[in-house]
């Protein structure tokens, strides 16, 4: 564990290897779980706000999930999530050549939307645990991720380069530069 800023981050965030593989994994992520990508308060809104124009990228069945359960929701544990179809992949899937991907991502490098993705998505398979004190920073380390890890292994890209981008929209870069000086520290330190 390592203590920066306001954040206590797993040591695995620095140790294990990974770069997704969409050709190998087909987006996964978009099916796993038993609940919907968890979304911030403010994701929610603006998921309402965009939804008419991401309904253009979504599947007839994604709108119709989420017509019927809104385009956001709560989860049995009541954390606020996005709307599954039936009980498997994320209303706001697109499905081409046996790949998941996220359309609201898609509307945003159309350029028709200003929101990304939710931060969840944009951190997997790192997942952000706030308590009141400090965020945990953890990484997850799924099965569905496998090539995800064979190809992080082979490049040798650690868990924080790879989510470079998405860690600094959720820290911000002088956080960002911190980590990578905590990491030559980490480094040094193991190999010395």
């Amino acid at each position: 564990m390592f203590s920066l800023g306001k954040t206590i981050i797993s040591s695995a965030v620095f140790e294990e290897k990974f770069a997704c593989d969409l050709q190998k994994c087909r987006g996964q992520c978009c099916l796993y779980g038993d609940s919907g990508a968890p979304l911030e308060n403010e994701e929610a809104e603006i998921l309402e706000n965009f939804f008419p124009v991401l309904r253009n990228y979504m599947r007839p069945e994604g709108i119709k999930a989420v017509e019927k359960k809104g385009t956001s929701m709560l989860d049995k544990d009541g954390d606020l999530v996005t709307p599954l179809i039936g009980n498997a992949e994320c209303a706001y899937t697109l499905y081409n050549n046996g790949i998941y991907y996220c359309a609201i991502e898609k509307a945003w490098e159309d350029k028709k939307i200003s929101f990304r993705k939710p931060i969840s998505c944009h951190l997997f398979p790192l997942r952000i645990k706030k308590y009141e004190e400090f965020d945990a920073v953890n990484y997850e380390e799924l099965k569905i991720c496998k090539p995800a890890v064979r190809k992080g292994v082979a490049e040798n890209i650690p868990v924080y380069r790879f989510l470079e981008e998405a860690l600094v929209r959720a820290y911000g870069k002088k956080w960002y530069n911190e980590l990578l000086i905590a990491a030559e520290e980490i480094k040094k330190n193991k190999s010395g």
